[in-house]
């Protein structure tokens, strides 16, 4: 039986289809998906002292994870990402004291070492920004004189406040990076759509374009369709506030 949505915590995805401001193309290989709701999720778990029951565990077509609607005490409902172990039924709370298990969200400072974390803030008060795909979690490695230090998903070792948040666990849905599409309509109902590769293409379309039968990508450098180098090319930018406090870095 499918679950009715709450209309107060929903709101009609709007589609963009990789077009920018000027309806150029900005992203390739996007458009034609079907329509969806976008479930208003509960990043920021500052519902303090207050218990709630679990009422459904969801699909959520615009995330990797499962969602799971919550009923407060105080008849207020909300949606939160679904952990491994969370039932229906299952009493959760957030707050500064509370027990440490799947679903009850606290502040870093108060979770022991070794606990296994997701839904993570950056800054105290903004809400969850790491950890939040399925199956994901990070590991808390130290506490000390205000800060906590966690294992990251992708192994980097990243120091955070004590006061941002995370909830307990580690997110459901393991098994997402396994599925196999399966056909193109699928894919297309997804918003994908086909991609071509650059030798495919004709030289105006693509630098690897062009040439009279089958050819390489050519040389000293495979290039992007904007002519950028690729393959290899570094393109993260540093960013200044949010690189200091990384310890270890995940290469």
């Amino acid at each position: 039986m499918k679950t009715p949505l709450i209309k107060s915590l929903r709101v009609i995805l709007s589609k963009h289809s990789g077009r920018d401001m000027f309806g150029h193309v900005s992203v390739r290989h996007q458009g034609g998906r079907h329509k969806r709701f976008l479930r208003t999720i509960d990043w920021k778990r500052n519902k303090d002292g207050v218990p709630a029951r679990v009422a459904t565990i969801e699909y959520d077509p615009n995330r990797s994870a499962n969602i799971a609607l919550v009923h407060y005490a105080d008849g207020e409902k909300r949606y939160i990402l679904a952990p491994d172990t969370l039932t229906i039924g299952q009493k959760i709370i957030s707050g500064a004291s509370v027990d440490i298990v799947p679903g009850n969200a606290t502040t870093l400072g108060n979770i022991p070492l070794g606990t296994f974390v997701h839904n993570i803030e950056i800054k105290p008060g903004r809400g969850a920004q790491m950890a939040r795909s399925a199956g994901t979690a990070a590991s808390v490695l130290a506490n000390d004189s205000g800060t906590v230090q966690l294992k990251l998903p992708s192994g980097e070792v990243r120091v955070f406040s004590a006061m941002c948040r995370a909830t307990i666990g580690q997110l459901g849905n393991m098994d997402w990076k396994n599925r196999v599409i399966g056909t193109a309509g699928r894919a297309r109902h997804m918003g994908r759509r086909p991609t071509v590769r650059g030798v495919a293409q004709n030289p105006r379309s693509h630098p690897h374009g062009g040439g009279e039968g089958r050819s390489g990508i050519g040389m000293p450098s495979p290039k992007s369709p904007w002519g950028k180098p690729t393959l290899g090319k570094k393109t993260r930018k540093r960013k200044k506030y949010s690189d200091r406090f990384i310890l270890k870095r995940r290469k």
